[in-house]
Parts: C-alpha cells; structure tokens; sequence
C-alpha cells in the first residue's frame, strides 16, 4: 500500500517503541480491519509490526501527516474483546508503554511480519556428541561458537531456523557446519498442542476437596476470587482437576498457571491421564515456533486446557471457564524487567472482566492474598489436612552455636540422615545457593574475590575451577594465588551445593545421591530425569535449592534438612521473612507426604530467632497473623501501595540527578503521596552500571496512580532521563 488514501479511514496503533502513546495510520476503506489485528507500519527510518486499537478514530494529527498502513497481516484479530481490555488495562495500571505492551503479549515469532502458519516446523538441538564436546574448541569458528552457545542454551527443545537467523543472521553456513561435525542434528519441533492419553479416573475427594470444589463451580459464569489455602500434601491438583473436568464438560476452556518450568512434567502428565482434553503448554522451554503454534491452538479455541508459566496469563481464550494459579505466593508471577506486571493480579483482572472464577491456590499464601480475604474480596476455602491420611511433619531446630560440626553438618543431622536411610528412606537436603561456596578469602591480606562489574563476591564452582558472578555472568580461572598479596592461602568460605555434595560423598560413599541446581540441569532432559530418579526411590540423598522445594512429589522422602536458614533472616527488604517463611514450610512440605511420617530438621545459629520459634511451635497460618499485624503497625503493603522508580547508569550522580528531577516533578503535582529517596540501590553497582531507586507510597492505591498519571509523560520528558536507563515498577516485590 503506497500513496494517499482517499476512500480511508484512521486506526490507532500499539507500535512497540518506548513512547508512551498509540499512533496513527491510514487503510482504505474496502480493507475493513478490526481491532486485535496485526498490521505492519511506517515508522521512523523502517518498519514495525503492531496490534490495531481503533478503528475509524479522530485523527490526533494533522491529516497529511498520516502514512498509510504498509501491511495487514491477519485475516482475523488475533486478539479478541476480552484480550483487548487486558492490554489497555495492563498498559493503564502499570503506566507502561501500550506499543510494548502489545508485543510483550504476543508470542516471539508473532512479533515479526510474518504470515501466521510461517512459524517453521524443525528445529536444531545438540547432539550427544556436541553436549559432550567443550565449546573452546570451537573458538576458530566464532559464529559456530555462537550457535553451539545459544543452541546449549535452549536445551531440549532447541530452536528453528527462523530463531537462529533473528539472533545471528546469516548463521546457515554455521549451521550446516555443526551438522557435518556431528554435533548439532535437526529433529521434529517439540509439541506444545497434546491430545489426552488413555484417562484414568478422577479420584475420590475427601470432604473438604469436594466442599472447595462444590464452592467454586457454583461460581461458574461469574467472577469470584478462591484461595485454595492447602497445606503441603493436601490435595489443591487434584481439587483443581476436578474443577478443570466440569468446565472442560461445558465445552469452556482452562487456563492453569504455574510457577517454574521444572514443576510442568509432572502436572503434563496428570491433566493428560486424567481429563480428556487437548492440553496447551506455553513456557519459555519452549522454542518460539512451538510456542507460537500453541498459544494460536489456545486462541482459536482448540486448546481446551492451557497450562504455562506467568506469560500464559495474556493467551487469548475464547471461550474462558476457570483461571486457576498454583503457587499463588511465588515471586516467579512477577516480572522483574520489561513491563513489570504480576501474572496472579492479571489472573484476577482477567477473570473479572471474562466473568469466570479465580482459584489461588498455595500451602503459604501471600501477605496481601491474606489481606484481601481479610477484606471480604477473597473467599477462603482451607485444606487442612493431607490427602491419603498422611501426617504433616515435625519441625525441629537445631542449635548449631555451641556444637563440633563436621563441616557444614551437625551430629544430630548425620544421625538423623543415617537412621532414614537404614531404614530405606530418602533423605532431601537444602541449600539455597548452588555453586562450592559464596566467597574466596585470601587467609593472609583477607581480601574477598569481586565480582569487576558488580557489588558482589565471585561464587566458587570447583568442578569447572572457575569463579561466577551470578548476578552479570562474569567468568574466570579459579586463581592459585591471592591476586592481591600473591599468598597461595586462598580458602572457599561458606556453603553451596557443590560443596555439600563433597561432605556428603564423604560421609555416606556408596549411597547414591543427587545434586539439583542450574548447574546440573542445564543439559536437555536432565531435570526431568533427576526428578524421575527420585521418585522412584533410586536417589537416597537428594541435594538442591529453590527448584526442589515447591511442588514436587516424593513419596520415599521422611526427612528434609535446611541448612542454612539464617542467611535469610537478616535482609533488608521488609519481605524477606515473609519469604523465608514460605520456603521453609514449601521445602518442609516434601517431607512425610505418605503414611510414614516425616521430620524436618533447621540447623541455625539463631534458635530464638521469632520466625524459626513461630515455624516450629505453629504453623504458617500463625506466622502470616503476627506478620500482618507487623505490617499494619507499620504501614507497609499490603495496607498501603508502592511505585518504584528506578534508574541506572554508567556513572551515580547521573542516576541520582534523573531521580532528584522526578522526585521534583512528582512533588510538583501537590499530592499526598509520600517519596523516599533518591538513594543508591542495596546492591549499586551491577552490570557496571551504578542504580539507584526512588520510592513513592500511598495509603490509597487510586491516589498513586493518579499521582502516576499525572507525573508519567512528564518525568519521562526530563532532560535527565535521556542519559539514564530508568523504569517504573507499580507493586513492586523485590526492592533491590
């Protein structure tokens, strides 16, 4: 399309730029185009590919400025009403861009002009030869290297051409020449759209399973808000299966949510054995042609159960039933760059305007899910039991400040894990850092190992003899000699589950055991794998972090050890007990989940700490109360709303001077809202580059987004803002 239209009409258009406006475009009037639709645009110096707003606007510019339409690329919107009011919803509330908005929705290979079956259907993964081959040998070839890192990267499910080219173009040559290597192989694009297996019955639910279930579908076709409240082992999957089988028999669709791709291979296979519904997975394991293919098989309303991570929660759904979110107090529901949205509150705003129920469900919910029950917004329905008529388990501490330890464990833990074992029992260890140890300390000068580009210690892996930052990535030789003082005393200090893994080879040789992190996933398949292993009782000692605490099963599993529970207890982020309470009784929740009991062992250095007495005499639900009433004491969410702006930059003072600006502008508008700051980040520096945070705070959430409204365009017009990187982030929940 070229030249002036004089039979046109005016569509606004979402262009992905970081300008906070929609633009408009003409079309001619016999090409009738419908909001939700992509269409590629003039823009600047190239072209773009947006989402259609409106149709038959108000021109907001003068009439020869506009250009026309270069291309419309869908014969039907590929979003639907429902969807539309999502996005201006998301774009008004998180005061973000509405063209960025628009494509963080879309799948990646939608974002490009491309027809929409043009996803590509082969993809290119390693070989087991080129998992096996390190890739220094490839440094001759560097556009080689480059797709044998991205390819390592992406796992399983490697990518397809078109992924490759959109990060490398022109890397065909490379490509072939991996092949010809043996170590890269083409292989069938991983299904993300399954057909049910040979189902296997529903179980019996037990009295409360079936009230939380007869509570909820007596919403069906309006808008309620659930929290499933469970404690570990109590059954919330099979009371959201149960849910899912009614509305799948309405002939509705199921959007399920939940919080870490390495939790998915379990919950495929039950929603596959148990409703006869095709299944949709969206999750970025996948590879962009898949995922493309499965979130347009959702849209079109072939895909009857939806299961994914927190970008799900924008999946086009045309005829929604049930929105259901596991694990509804994880931190994983929020975005952390980009547009900072949180995928359990868009969950409610969905369900909202799609007049359909809400289930969060967790064994820890979070402080403001509590509030909002609190409030009457939320209904509350308790599990309190665990299924099957197994026992929660014992929570004991043990007083580490006055004991001989052996390494990193205590006696009474060794007796404790020796005991499980004889007796045919697996025993699950926890530390929440992978790596050997946090920090390398030269014995002699007692310097400590930085990281060049951030305010942090260097990690020490010693399988790899490298130390990490595992904040920027940055990677080097694990040093001989103190580089500062040249002294060959160089000690790991501290525990990671590297180290862990080496005492514990120690102690028990023989005993087959199982270290679980980033480290030892990275290789396709090898989670699922290690998983596999261990429940089925071959792992005696499972080692891990944060992967292995929240929703898996082991049935073998009697006794969970933490070991390093204190590094939480400390933080500055005012959230930080509230999550160490939660991953405590998640990781806790692994332990007992079958007729033998099971016994959870905390080893500290602070035994009267208020949090740990609270865990081991109570329960959450107690925890949760005492903290709340904290909060409220101290006017903290979730009784009060925050925006955070933040800012970063290669030198502080330009940081700081952009904050200051806004801080001015915000002051300006003559609100109540209070604003804290400028201040330098907790951690300032990262990446190189220096941070710095500006707090705003209301007692009224619709004062703060009117202050926000006011202040956006404005503070993002300052002179100062071009010279920094800077963000909002509106209910922000990590504060460094």
């Amino acid at each position: 399309m070229s030249g002036k239209q004089h039979n046109s009409i005016v569509v606004r258009v979402a262009v992905p730029t970081p300008l906070r406006r929609a633009f408009d475009y003409s079309v001619a009037t016999t090409q009738p185009i419908t909001p939700g639709t992509r269409v590629r645009v003039p823009f600047g110096r190239g072209h773009h590919v947006g989402v259609v707003l409106a149709s038959g606007v108000t021109p907001s510019i003068a009439p020869a400025r506009i250009k026309p339409i270069t291309e419309i690329l869908d014969d039907q919107p590929l979003f639907d009403a429902a969807t539309m009011a999502l996005l201006h919803w998301t774009a008004r509330y998180y005061h973000h861009p509405v063209g960025e908005v628009a494509q963080t929705m879309l799948p990646v290979s939608l974002r490009r002009a491309k027809a929409l079956g043009a996803t590509g259907n082969t993809a290119y993964a390693l070989s087991n030869e080129g998992l096996a081959v390190d890739a220094a040998t490839l440094s001759r070839a560097p556009r080689q290297a480059r797709i044998y890192t991205k390819l390592l990267e992406a796992g399983a499910t490697g990518l397809t051409r078109a992924d490759l080219e959109a990060r490398d173009p022109g890397c065909g040559g490379a490509i072939r020449a991996l092949i010809q290597k043996g170590l890269v192989q083409k292989k069938s694009h991983e299904i993300a759209v399954l057909p049910p297996l040979p189902t296997a019955a529903l179980p019996a639910l037990n009295d409360a399973q079936q009230t939380a279930v007869d509570t909820i579908d007596a919403k069906h076709g309006q808008f309620g808000a659930f929290v499933l409240d469970g404690v570990t082992g109590s059954g919330k999957t099979e009371v959201y299966l149960a849910l899912a089988e009614r509305a799948i028999n309405r002939g509705l669709q199921v959007l399920l949510l939940v919080p870490e791709i390495g939790l998915t291979p379990q919950i495929i296979a039950r929603v596959r054995q148990r409703l006869t519904a095709t299944l949709v997975l969206l999750h970025s394991g996948l590879a962009d042609g898949a995922r493309a293919s499965a979130w347009l098989a959702a849209a079109k309303g072939s895909g009857q159960v939806v299961l994914g991570t927190r970008s799900a929660i924008f999946t086009p759904l045309p005829r929604p039933g049930l929105i259901i979110v596991d694990e509804e107090h994880d931190l994983s529901y929020k975005q952390q760059d980009g547009l900072r949205y949180s995928a359990r509150d868009l969950a409610l705003v969905r369900a909202k305007v799609a007049a359909v129920p809400v289930v969060l469900g967790s064994a820890t919910p979070s402080l403001e899910t509590l509030w909002n029950i609190r409030q009457g917004r939320f209904n509350a329905l308790k599990l309190t039991a665990r299924a099957g008529g197994a026992s929660l388990p014992t929570v004991e501490l043990i007083d580490i400040r006055t004991r001989l330890m052996d390494g990193h464990l205590s006696p009474a833990l060794l007796d404790a894990m020796h005991t499980t074992l004889k007796a045919g029992q697996q025993v699950l260890l926890f530390v929440n850092r992978r790596g050997f140890a946090p920090a390398l300390l030269c014995h002699e000068c007692g310097e400590v190992c930085e990281c060049s580009r951030c305010d942090a210690k260097l990690v020490v892996h010693r399988a790899s003899q490298r130390l990490r930052c595992h904040h920027c990535g940055l990677e080097r030789l694990l040093p001989k000699h103190c580089p500062h003082c040249d002294s060959a005393h160089l000690r790991p200090v501290g525990l990671g589950t590297e180290r862990l893994e080496d005492e514990l080879i120690n102690h028990f040789p023989g005993t087959n055991l199982a270290r679980i992190d980033r480290d030892t996933t990275r290789r396709r398949g090898q989670l699922e794998a290690s998983l596999e292993e261990a429940r089925r009782g071959c792992t005696k000692i499972l080692i891990g972090t944060q992967m292995l605490a929240k929703g898996h099963h082991f049935p073998g599993v009697t006794l969970v050890a933490i070991l390093d529970a204190d590094s939480g207890l400390f933080s500055a982020d005012f959230r930080a007990s509230e999550r160490l309470a939660q991953l405590i009784v998640q990781v806790a929740g692994r332990a007992g989940r079958t007729k033998r009991p099971g016994r959870v062992l905390i080893q500290t250095h602070q035994p009267h700490h208020p949090l740990l007495v609270a865990l081991r005499a109570g329960t959450y639900a107690d925890f949760a109360a005492a903290a709340l009433t904290e909060r409220e004491a101290a006017m903290l969410p979730p009784l009060n709303a925050l925006g955070l702006i933040r800012a970063e930059a290669p030198k502080a003072d330009l940081a700081m001077d952009f904050l200051t600006a806004a801080k001015a502008v915000a002051q300006a508008a003559a609100s109540t809202v209070s604003i804290l700051g400028p201040v330098p980040a907790p951690m300032e520096r990262r990446q190189g580059r220096f941070r710095a945070q500006l707090l705003l705070q209301s007692n009224s959430r619709p004062v703060l987004q009117r202050l926000l409204t006011t202040c956006i365009d404005n503070i993002a017009a300052l002179r100062e803002a071009r010279k920094v990187r800077w963000s909002l982030d509106v209910d922000p929940q990590d504060m460094s």
